[in-house]
């Protein structure tokens, strides 16, 4: 029987990442579809009648073609039945999780997107020089990003963002906060909280999280701690 669940993805975005190991860890019956970034294969005409935004991840799904990782898993979790810790069902609680992902797009993402691509990325895809200042200023934006999340979202005494147990909130902040070591930033380097709260959502993922972050981790310089494998 075919799979009627087609993820199109690209391991190198944190999204797309945390998509793959929803799904893996969930046991939910896809078909995998990578697009390949670095060969502009989101940019075809043949993938913008998949997805109009011409980004991945996205998902089709019997009639639906779906865009936006956040989306794509509310959808997930009201359509396949997620387990119930991933996007809880209760208001309060499922609310909580929501405030983050809300937050998230303009601080976390953002923030480490941003460092990450002006350091490591543009440098390599179209041979842009880094001006020291700058990188300096979007360095800072990220240490008070993880300062924030290191303080208030992990400072409260609990394992994870919201509660006792692993939510879409901390897959979301994790593979967001695995990004920019790739450009020799250490998130967890002074932050105890987010060291221990990374390494509870790695083992309570893997081996899914360390498959989807292989190349992360390859790439990684020295200079950052990498995983025990």
């Amino acid at each position: 029987m075919a799979k009627s669940l087609k993820l199109y993805y690209d391991l190198m975005s944190q999204p797309s990442r945390v998509l793959w190991i929803l799904l893996e860890k969930s046991k939910i019956p896809y078909e995998r579809c990578l697009v390949n970034l670095g060969k502009g294969e989101h940019l075809t005409d043949q993938f913008k009648e998949i997805n109009r935004f011409q980004k991945v991840p996205c998902i089709v799904d019997s009639q639906i073609k779906l865009a936006e990782s956040v989306a794509i898993a509310r959808y997930l979790a009201r359509e396949y039945q997620l387990p119930e810790h991933w996007y809880p069902t209760d208001s309060r609680r499922q609310a909580r999780v929501d405030e983050y992902l809300e937050w998230q797009h303009h601080n976390t993402r953002a923030s480490c997107a941003t460092y990450f691509q002006y350091v490591w990325l543009r440098p390599r895809m179209m041979g842009s020089t880094v001006d020291p200042k700058r990188a300096e200023q979007y360095k800072s934006q990220l240490d008070s990003c993880l300062d924030f999340i290191e303080q208030v979202f992990l400072g409260h005494g609990s394992p994870y963002i919201v509660g006792d147990q692993i939510s879409i909130a901390d897959l979301v902040a994790a593979c967001e906060i695995e990004q920019p070591k790739m450009a020799g930033y250490d998130p967890c380097a002074g932050r105890p909280n987010l060291t221990q709260w990374m390494e509870r959502v790695r083992n309570a993922t893997n081996p899914y999280y360390d498959q989807a972050h292989k190349l992360v981790y390859k790439i990684m310089p020295d200079s950052v701690p990498k995983p025990k494998l």
